[in-house]
């Protein structure tokens, strides 16, 4: 059983819709499957999960999203206005969540006590690291297994529709 159930690399912080508070805008944290652009988006600000704050391609901060109120947009919003606002331009963040059929993300996280053999475990977490850090003398890649989707970012000025620049 996968705990990682899908996840963004190196998403660019300024292409993210933080919002207009006055405005009745919320912000999204936008992303398509990677295997296919004309996927239709998902959000995924409610994902819970871990998250890297990058300078670059430099890690600069490890948290985590989704035990208390703070899911992951927020906790990425909060790090806009703290003693890290200017430290970071780009994130990664691993999700918990499964996205459903309707492309939106299930309410509920992976349960823990579905915890999967160790070796799962381990070959996951192992490849957060690998994916994030990029270590010069690994020579595989990560082994999420079969059911782990990568996301790569919708940013707030693409168009709503890519059939027509495809």
């Amino acid at each position: 059983m996968a705990i990682i159930k899908n996840y963004g690399l190196f998403w660019k912080r300024s292409e993210v819709n933080w919002g207009s508070p006055g405005q009745g805008n919320g912000g999204t944290l936008m992303g398509r499957l990677v295997s296919s652009r004309k996927s239709e988006p998902v959000d995924f600000r409610e994902q819970s999960g871990i998250y890297i704050l990058q300078d670059g391609f430099r890690v600069i901060y490890v948290g985590q999203s989704g035990s208390g109120d703070q899911k992951l947009f927020l906790r990425l919003k909060s790090h806009t206005k703290n003693h890290l606002a200017e430290r970071w331009d780009r994130f990664s963040w691993f999700g918990i969540k499964s996205v459903l059929n309707t492309h939106k993300l299930s309410q509920s996280d992976s349960k823990t006590a579905e915890r999967g053999k160790t070796s799962d475990i381990l070959n996951q977490l192992e490849g957060v690291l690998i994916n994030v850090t990029e270590p010069p003398l690994n020579r595989q890649g990560a082994r999420f297994g079969k059911n782990v989707a990568q996301y790569i970012q919708h940013g707030k000025n693409e168009p709503k529709e890519w059939d027509e620049y495809i």
